[in-house]
């Protein structure tokens, strides 16, 4: 019997192979290369930058927002307790935004609807969202002007300055200056403002509110006259008259609006006191008789004056004599109604520390000068003189 060979294997198809069948152990799974797994950081990274150009999509879509004109003034009047998207609206009807709905978000996104100050407001139609937003809300960072009211303005003139400066409209200006109640508040007892809005230069926000404005007027008025009346303890000729600083500031109004040279203002306040005092001026009860009160009847009530209707920035005696004018100071005795201008600090001072003199009369010979006199036949030669040397 042939022993059975060791070493080798006969397989089915007849062929021998060596040793022992082995299979090749299984091949581990390759790695990934570092390289085609993207790391942590660049995921974040491509959410930051697809956030970041999300929103400035988003906010360029809403900075579009804004008006886009070429700078034409815009008026209106937010009513109280508008929300964002109403104001909006009104702003798209008046022209100052285009895009109503998506300024209606930026505002509630970034300011919020009780950010938005209702009342009067000045605007343009070319104005970006925050621009506009600034305004909106009255907001400290937005835009200021150096705005200088001259002496001897009426507040006329002083809103139509404030106008041109973006500061308010002039319409809303003049209510806010004859408005009962800020009167009340501001103790000031007359039918407006007229003769307390201290001329001076002042750094003003664009679009301010304008009863604010009218604020800020008074009180630098009440701390200039607070030093002025301590010039005169015992309340000088005013006092003895029976006034008050109402009618201080009304003679210091018309004072302002006829001198011209600093030094002449005591002169002409003593005049006109000596015709309220000197019992030889004429006519009874005494008048004041001065042009400037005239022609500033004819300024702010033109349609109610039949004689203002050829007012030219020249007053005629037709103008003076004219009962129908509350303000002229020829035909009404006393002082005017009220101020007709407002005047600055010499002017005030000028009235309540006048100088002491007999003059009852004046007329000007030029250079904004006068010749002063002390009667009615002095003062008629000075105007003789003066016409002969103006005569070729």
């Amino acid at each position: 019997m042939t022993p059975r060979a060791t070493g080798a294997s006969r397989p089915r198809n007849g062929k021998a192979t060596a040793g022992p069948s082995r299979r090749p152990p299984p091949r581990a799974p390759a790695k990934k290369s570092p390289r085609e797994r993207p790391p942590t950081g660049t995921l974040i990274s491509v959410g930051v930058v697809a956030v970041t150009l999300l929103s400035l999509a988003l906010f360029s879509l809403l900075w579009g927002s804004g008006g886009g004109g070429r700078g034409a003034e815009v008026a209106v009047t937010i009513p109280p307790g508008a929300g964002a998207f109403a104001v909006a609206e009104l702003l798209e009807e008046k022209g100052a935004v285009r895009r109503k709905r998506l300024f209606g978000v930026y505002l509630t996104v970034f300011w919020g609807a009780d950010a938005i100050q209702a009342g009067p407001h000045l605007l343009t139609d070319s104005l970006n969202p925050r621009q506009l937003a600034l305004r909106l809300a009255r907001d400290p960072e937005r835009e200021k002007s150096q705005v200088t009211i001259p002496e001897g303005w009426n507040r006329v003139q002083i809103a139509r300055r404030l106008h041109e400066k973006q500061v308010c409209t002039a319409q809303s200006f003049l209510e806010a200056a004859a408005d009962p109640a800020l009167l009340k508040e501001l103790q000031i007892p007359a039918e407006s403002a007229e003769g307390y809005l201290f001329p001076a230069t002042y750094p003003l926000a664009i679009d301010s509110d304008p009863r604010q404005l009218v604020r800020q007027f008074k009180a630098e008025f009440d701390r200039r006259v607070a030093k002025l009346r301590a010039l005169r303890p015992d309340g000088g000729p005013a006092q003895q008259l029976g006034w008050g600083l109402h009618q201080v500031v009304i003679l210091a109004s018309v004072i302002e609006r006829e001198a011209a040279v600093d030094e002449e203002r005591p002169l002409v306040a003593s005049a006109f006191y000596n015709r309220f005092t000197d019992p030889s001026f004429t006519p009874k009860p005494p008048r004041l008789q001065s042009d400037a009160t005239t022609a500033y009847g004819c300024q702010i009530l033109r349609d109610r004056i039949p004689s203002c209707a050829a007012y030219q920035n020249r007053v005629t005696p037709e103008m003076n004599a004219d009962p129908a004018n509350p303000y002229s100071t020829y035909s009404h005795a006393g002082l005017p109604p009220g101020a007709i201008a407002n005047p600055g600090e010499r002017s005030l001072r000028a009235a309540i520390d006048p100088a002491t003199t007999k003059f009852l009369y004046f007329v000007g010979k030029g250079g904004g000068r006068h010749t002063f006199s002390e009667t009615l036949a002095e003062h008629n030669a000075a105007v003789r003189h003066l016409r002969e040397l103006r005569s070729p």
